[in-house]
């Protein structure tokens, strides 16, 4: 009975931490991404999509910073560095229709949006 017991027991405990991970590390990229972003810190921003193997594309539209999407909240933070990387590496569609998002950013963002959706 105590072996049952136990063996329940680890299997209720490995379960939940295997349901509760994933939302935690989600959380936890959500947070480091956004703190890259409002600090402009594209070297670190860099190496972190790279040592999780993210890619910005794949993770754009899940993270939101302050209510606003990555790209948004680079205009707002006026995160030139982060916001250019995030642009050049975003489809030139998702890049269109975030523009109009980021035109109270700073001028090289936007000058960097319409290049990269104009050629």
């Amino acid at each position: 009975m105590k072996k049952l017991l136990l063996v329940t027991t680890i299997t209720a405990l490995t379960m939940a931490s295997i349901v509760s991970t994933p939302k935690a590390q989600a959380a936890d990229i959500a947070r480091s991404l956004c703190e890259y972003v409002a600090a402009d810190d594209k070297r670190r921003m860099r190496s972190f999509l790279k040592a999780k193997r993210l890619r910005i594309r794949d993770v754009f539209s899940e993270i939101k910073c302050n209510g606003q999407n990555l790209l948004e909240f680079a205009a707002t933070k006026g995160s030139v560095e982060t916001g250019s990387l995030m642009i050049s590496k975003l489809p030139r569609d998702v890049v269109s229709d975030n523009l109009s998002l980021i035109q109270n950013g700073s001028q090289p963002l936007i000058d960097a949006a319409n290049e990269r959706i104009g050629g």
